[in-house]
Formats: structure tokens, C-alpha cells, sequence
């Protein structure tokens, strides 16, 4: 089971996300609204800007506040020492 750090002491299982997308389009914004109506947004910025998006196969939405290129590079590098897995 790997884990995913998505900021700030906060993970997420890594083979449970979809996409990770940047917060500006409106279409993720309408994401964003129709996840928090439903209850299922999770807010993982801990009061600081959103910078990424990510959807889970729960149909969770995930608000972190890491840049999503960088969510990218830690779900494509394979576990290495001193990482969650």
C-alpha cells in the first residue's frame, strides 16, 4: 500500500486517485461545489492556498495545497527509504 503525501501531514492512499488537476478551469471548480453539496470534498490545505485537485475513484474530491506537477512526480517515483509506503 503506498501512500501519497498531499501536504502538511496529510495522505492518501495512491491507488485510489483518478487525477490530479489545478484548481483554475470552471469545470473543476463545478467539481468542487457539486463534491462539497454531496460531502465529499476533502479540504487537505490546512487554510492555505488550493493548488491542486484530486479526484479519487470514492468520487472524493481533495483539495491540497501542493502544486499538482509535484503530486505527479510523487506518484511516479517508486517508493524510496524514509517515504511513507
Amino acid at each position: 500500500m503506498k501512500l501519497l503525501n498531499v501536504g502538511y501531514g496529510n495522505l492518501v492512499m495512491a491507488n485510489r486517485v483518478i487525477a490530479v488537476v489545478t484548481p483554475n478551469a470552471a469545470p473543476v471548480r463545478r467539481l468542487r461545489e457539486e463534491a462539497r453539496e454531496r460531502g465529499k470534498l476533502v479540504d487537505a490545505t490546512q487554510g492555505r492556498k488550493t493548488r491542486s485537485v484530486i479526484i479519487a475513484d470514492s468520487d472524493h474530491v481533495i483539495l491540497s495545497a501542493v502544486q499538482a506537477e509535484t503530486l505527479a512526480q510523487r506518484l511516479a517515483t517508486p517508493a524510496e527509504e524514509g517515504q511513507v509506503e
